[in-house]
């Protein structure tokens, strides 16, 4: 991957723009002068233009936007660092991140708050805390909620932890109301994870591992839902990950609640038919779960129950996943391969058009999150990235410049590929 200064005026040939902002597809040159789109049309002369990129047979997207990511610093820096999770952001084609508070110490104050805009400030990646729901993220003393919201934070959540306390998650709702930012709880009751590896199934049952039932899943949702609707507050369901869950955000949609939902790549791609390799690397929360399921998450995401993928980037170092699957940690790292596994399982299986695919990686993410997108038009801020939908590829581990390496994808062959992004400043070879 390299970065580079973008030159004072780019043209990009013959490229065809998704614009999901206005539902439509179409050929056009793009012409960026001082990191600002100044014309739209076909054939623009070339005379005078510092740098030409023929782009025929790659789109126009605008930035992807990942809002669940986890860069583990400050405390986890060996796994990666704010940095190093920027750069495989990047690599992925995304521009925009929000990054979980499961941080040592938490993001739980106004201080690491403006830490993690300092220390990114000097990237080509607009990153935006989520800061805890609770102070240390145990659950038991909400935070300066609003304090948080005014230092930038973009969410709250207790991520990976979830708040078993009702009351404190109402008391949270009600602050919530005050900043305008959404609750992201952790949708899985600890008491009926029962410290399962997997998904509970008649394959945990063939493997002999403890098994995660999805009612752990959907009985949290729904009484999140339920606090939800009572406080009148805004609440994100994060990788939604059953059928059941698909139902009941259907249900409070239909309902009027103020509710939006996300799933994986991983739970995309993948069913629990995967941990039959005891593969450390399939062991995620929550669990990958049936084709049924995995098929209930593409219906949702076809019909706007699903809102939008976030990949749920989550590395961590060698030795905690090349270990026995009772010890390891859960979680896979995303960023790199998110683009390949979408194209290839979702668009070129004909399961979902292209044009709702980016939508489900920009503009709605964005709108979650209350995130300024720049459009696709005269007079907007560069913000684009150029993908080649039919590229053929196998993902490896040179694909990767993440600090780790724990991906089941690798050897998978996939159909389509980000190739380089256009920022304001910098021009980025994914």
């Amino acid at each position: 991957m390299k970065i580079n200064k973008l030159d004072k005026t780019l043209l990009l040939k013959n490229g065809q723009i998704i614009d999901p902002f206005n539902d439509k597809i179409y050929k056009s040159d793009i012409l960026i002068k001082n990191g600002i789109i100044s014309e739209i049309a076909e054939n623009i002369s070339e005379e005078g233009i510092d740098k030409v990129i023929n782009i025929k047979n790659r789109n126009i997207c605008p930035g992807f936007v990942d809002i669940h990511v986890h860069f583990r610093e400050p405390g986890y820096e060996n796994a990666e660092t704010l940095e190093s999770g920027c750069r495989a952001a990047l690599a992925g084609g995304f521009t925009k991140v929000c990054t979980m508070p499961n941080t040592s110490p938490a993001v739980d104050n106004e201080a690491e708050v403006l830490n993690v805009y300092k220390k990114t400030a000097h990237l080509p990646v607009d990153v935006y805390p989520v800061a805890a729901i609770s102070k240390g993220r145990k659950g038991k003393e909400l935070t300066e909620m609003v304090e948080l919201a005014e230092a930038g934070a973009v969410a709250f959540s207790d991520d990976g932890s979830p708040v078993e306390n009702s009351q404190l998650l109402r008391n949270a709702f009600e602050y919530s109301k005050i900043t305008g930012l959404p609750i992201i709880n952790h949708a899985e009751d600890p008491i009926l994870k029962n410290n399962g590896i997997m998904n509970e199934s008649v394959v945990s049952t063939q493997v002999g591992l403890t098994g995660n039932p999805s009612i752990a899943e959907e009985i949290m949702i729904m009484r999140d839902i339920e606090i939800a609707n009572f406080t009148n507050s805004k609440i994100h369901v994060p990788h939604v990950s059953t059928e059941g869950s698909v139902e009941l955000i259907r249900s409070a949609k239909a309902k009027g609640v103020n509710i939006s939902a996300e799933v994986t790549p991983h739970h995309l791609s993948l069913t629990d038919e995967y941990m039959k390799k005891f593969d450390a690397n399939g062991k995620v929360a929550p669990p990958l779960r049936t084709e049924k399921d995995r098929q209930a998450l593409i219906e949702g995401l076809k019909d706007g129950t699903i809102d939008a993928i976030a990949t749920d980037h989550a590395p961590h170092v060698y030795d905690t996943k090349e270990t026995t699957l009772d010890l390891a940690s859960f979680g896979m790292i995303g960023l790199e391969s998110a683009f390949g596994l979408l194209m290839t399982n979702l668009v070129h299986t004909k399961m979902l058009d292209i044009l709702d695919l980016i939508k489900k990686i920009t503009v709605n993410p964005a709108k979650i999150m209350n995130l300024e997108l720049p459009k696709i038009e005269i007079g907007e801020k560069a913000n684009l990235t150029i993908v080649n939908p039919d590229e053929w590829w196998i993902f490896s581990k040179k694909n990767v410049v993440s600090k780790s390496h724990n991906s089941p994808f690798f050897g998978t062959e996939l159909t389509g590929r980000a190739k380089f992004i256009v920022t304001e400043k910098n021009i980025i070879n994914c």
